[in-house]
This record gives structure tokens, sequence and C-alpha cells, in this order.
């Protein structure tokens, strides 16, 4: 375990949601001393709209890490691993979009939280379009006051996956063997894979991404959990429709070097929300995050501000 997955984990706790035990850090600035997720907070009152933060795959919330304070600066801010990802359970079943998202409705009706503002990165985009489409159907009763939309394949036919990403799809939808060839590792380069040729990310960022990954045999579940992919391309019109035609305010940050999630997808997403902020972030990958997360940080503040 790196010091900074222990700090991570040391800030979150655990908690029943949808049939799973869920990891959640609940940052509240309410509160003068963390607390247990779904407490309630002491005295003070936060500025604006809790965020909801919804990471992407294979990784988890410690993909935010870096920027969690910053976001918290004034505003309560809700971070979560998805079931089968970081800390979170990982059970051997079908992963589905609508499981996650099952997740997500539990988490807040259990924080109490009847407004957020959304911040949704890679696998998290498709997630939180599949929640879109259920708060305009009245199924889930929370008001979106805006949304931040980051770095994720919306349009499956612009979409050029990794050749990991094929060979993990090409397998059977079941978790791998004790003898398959996958370690952190493995992981590490395909994540590093991702970075723009400019980026500059520290190796510990890298380890403490794929040890997470990796955490009670992770990593074997990937031809599960990958299964997304699948569901996205045979449901796009639900999802994307959704964070199309959705009313609430939209923001794009993007990193411009991104070869799965290539920018393409910004230009047609611009065209079909023109009334979006964009942010192209040069230099740039699929994380940027964690390769550039001040220029990452001001593109999303600007967005919820």
């Amino acid at each position: 375990m790196t010091a900074g997955t222990d700090a991570w984990e040391q800030r979150g706790g655990r908690i029943p949601l949808a049939g799973h035990e869920v990891f959640v850090i609940d940052i509240d600035p309410r509160r003068a001393e963390p607390g247990e997720p779904g407490e309630p907070g002491g005295s003070g009152a936060e500025r604006r709209e809790p965020l909801l933060v919804i990471h992407g795959f294979p990784t988890s919330s410690f993909d935010f890490h870096l920027v969690a304070d910053e976001l918290a600066r004034g505003r309560r801010v809700v971070l979560f691993d998805m079931v089968g990802y970081g800390l979170s359970a990982k059970p051997d079943l079908a992963y589905t979009v609508d499981l996650q998202a099952d997740v997500v409705v539990a988490l807040t009706e259990r924080l109490g939280l009847g407004k957020v503002s959304l911040l949704t990165h890679d696998y998290g985009d498709t997630v939180g379009g599949e929640l879109l489409a259920r708060q305009e159907e009245g199924r889930w009763p929370v008001e979106i006051v805006r949304r931040v939309i980051t770095n994720g394949s919306i349009y499956m036919e612009l979409a050029h996956l990794s050749a990991g990403q094929e060979f993990l799809l090409s397998l059977p939808d079941q978790r791998l063997g004790d003898d398959a060839p996958m370690d952190a590792d493995t992981l590490a380069g395909g994540l590093a894979a991702t970075f723009s040729p400019s980026s500059s990310v520290l190796a510990a960022e890298l380890a403490g991404s794929c040890e997470l990954a990796a955490r009670s045999a992770g990593l074997s579940l990937l031809p599960r959990t990958i299964r997304y992919i699948e569901e996205r391309r045979r449901n796009q019109g639900r999802f994307t429709g959704a964070i199309e035609d959705h009313p609430s305010p939209l923001h794009i940050v993007w990193g411009a070097d991104d070869p799965i999630a290539v920018v393409a997808m910004v230009d047609r997403l611009g065209r079909a929300r023109p009334d979006a902020g964009v942010e192209v972030l040069d230099g740039v990958g699929h994380f940027p995050m964690i390769e550039a997360p001040d220029r990452f940080l001001a593109g999303v503040q600007r967005g919820l501000n």
C-alpha cells in the first residue's frame, strides 16, 4: 500500500448501497473533522450545491485525490468507488450500467442529497447519462444543477479502443483464472499509454491507481467490468441522448491528446449543445485530473461556479 492510497482509504468508509459495500468519501465543509459517510454535518453551511464525482474504468475515485480538496472549497464533495472498482466490493457477477446507477441513487438517498452538480469521467460519463435519463423520467428525484463532463467515449463510433480494451472484450464475460497474464504492471503500462506524450506523470501516481484497481483480485474482473462498452454501443441513444439533451448547464473539460476518447467527440458534443462551455487542454491525455491537475481544476471550477 502506498502512502497516498492509505491516506485516501482513511478519509472514507464503506457503506451498504444497492446490496453491496461501497467505499465513499464525503468531504463536507460543514464538518470541522472528517466523519463517516452519511453522518450529519456540524455547524456552518456550504455555499454551493454538493458535487458528486463519478470515476472511470478501470480505476477509482483515487483519480481525483489531487483535486478533491480544492473542489471542496465552499461545497460538499462526494466521491465513491463503483462496485467492482477501487476499495468497494468486487463480487463475481455481471456488471451493468444499471447496477452502478442504482448505487448512485441509493447513495444520494442515504446522504440526503436533494440537488447536486455532476463531475464525470470516462465510464462515469455513461453512468451519468443513465442517471440523467432516469432524472428526466422521474425515477431519480434529485435536481441536477450543472454538469462537467470529461474524456469519455460518449460516441462509440468515434472511439479508438486500445489493444488492451479489445483484448478484454474478446474474452468471455467471466472472472480470469489465477494463471491469467494480468498484473498491476501490465495495467500501469496500459494507463500510461493513454497519457499525452507531453505528460510527465510520477510513477507513484500510476502505482496508487493500479494498486487500488488490483485490490481484492480486482484485475481478474476486468473482462466483466469492461462490458459497459457493449452496453454503451447498444444504448448510446439513451446515454448520450441524455448527456446532449438534459437541460442542466453543461461544461466540457477535455484532454486534447486522448488516444481513445478522441477530441473529435468534443466537437460533436459541442454541435449538439452549442450553449456548453468547452475547454480543451493541450498536451493532456485521457486522465487530465492526474496529468494536469491545476489546469483541470481551473476548468472544472469555471464550469461549476
